[in-house]
């Protein structure tokens, strides 16, 4: 059956930056990160058996959300130089490997990954650290989130999420549109927690539905979403996934997998020092059909 997997890159690149102790290359380069990446990469290509894999990225710069708030992501710390120095590395390498990277000024890798998703007529997997990105969950859209650091992961479907947050997937971004997320900073409403505004949604299915029906809430917490509604409103534009990016390239025959560039692929991991994954491709290209392309290993 035909499998797309869509790699969030700068969420895996940040998680595993963090969660892997310091790896340099002969010449002293962090790639700790890097290594990570391709890590979950090729447990996913196992696990998973993707017929297709992209991987998106943020572009740099200013995005539609940073103009409708200004004060959006504006407590996030800069990123250090020991991470920021990985991203051109762990492109190199996903090139290697044939596999296509997308990105789009003024757009997040959220948005790109939503797009994607959205379009794709095949089974879709998620592989990103950003709890966001369970908003895309449907029947054909799962995710797949490394837990403890990057040992494992869960694959998280339709069922996955309502055991764990109460609300169908559609309604994450009217959740978190009510109880705000400090992370990205934006606020939500004032005084409204993770299990009233679930409630809410629960019995009011959306944030347009809670507000037409504010009679029927308790006095206490219809004060606060009265005080709150457009900030609660400004909330639901940041959190909402967007699925329309214009994007050019045609995933279908770009995304297709098969191990190929094999000699880059071999210089790459060589010059980075990865030589127990180069075992581990190695040993897949061995193992695995990979399409019936032969390799060069």
């Amino acid at each position: 059956m035909s499998k797309l997997i869509l790699i969030d890159g700068n969420a895996i690149l940040h998680r595993a930056f963090h969660a892997l102790p310091v790896l340099t290359t002969k010449r002293g380069e962090p790639v700790n990160a890097v290594y990570g990446l391709i890590t979950m990469l090729l447990r996913a290509i196992q696990d998973l058996k993707p017929s297709h894999i992209a991987i998106c990225f943020d572009e740099k710069g200013v995005t539609f959300r940073h103009k409708i708030c200004p004060t959006y992501q504006a407590q996030r710390p800069t990123i250090a130089n020991e991470l920021s120095s990985q991203f051109a590395k762990a492109k190199t390498v996903i090139e290697a490997f044939g596999i296509p990277v997308y990105s789009k000024r003024g757009f997040e890798a959220d948005d790109i990954i939503g797009t994607l998703a959205k379009k794709a007529k095949q089974e879709v997997i998620i592989i990103t650290g950003d709890r966001d990105m369970l908003q895309l969950v449907n029947s054909k859209i799962k995710v797949y989130l490394p837990v403890v650091g990057l040992s494992s992961a869960k694959l998280m479907g339709e069922k996955e999420v309502m055991e764990k947050m109460g609300i169908y997937p559609s309604q994450i971004p009217e959740y978190k549109a009510l109880v705000g997320d400090p992370s990205d900073n934006y606020p939500g409403v004032a005084g409204i927690g993770p299990k009233t505004a679930a409630n809410l949604l629960n019995r009011y299915k959306s944030l347009g539905g809670i507000y037409k029906n504010l009679s029927k809430i308790p006095p206490s917490v219809r004060e606060k979403l009265v005080k709150g509604k457009s900030s609660a409103y400004l909330s639901l534009k940041l959190a909402r996934i967007v699925t329309n990016v214009p994007l050019r390239g045609d995933l279908a025959a770009s995304g297709k997998w098969k191990l190929v560039n094999n000699e880059k692929l071999l210089r790459v991991f060589t010059e980075l020092g990865f030589k127990s994954l180069l075992d581990r491709v190695k040993k897949m290209a061995r193992q695995a059909d990979l399409d019936k392309q032969e390799t060069l290993f």
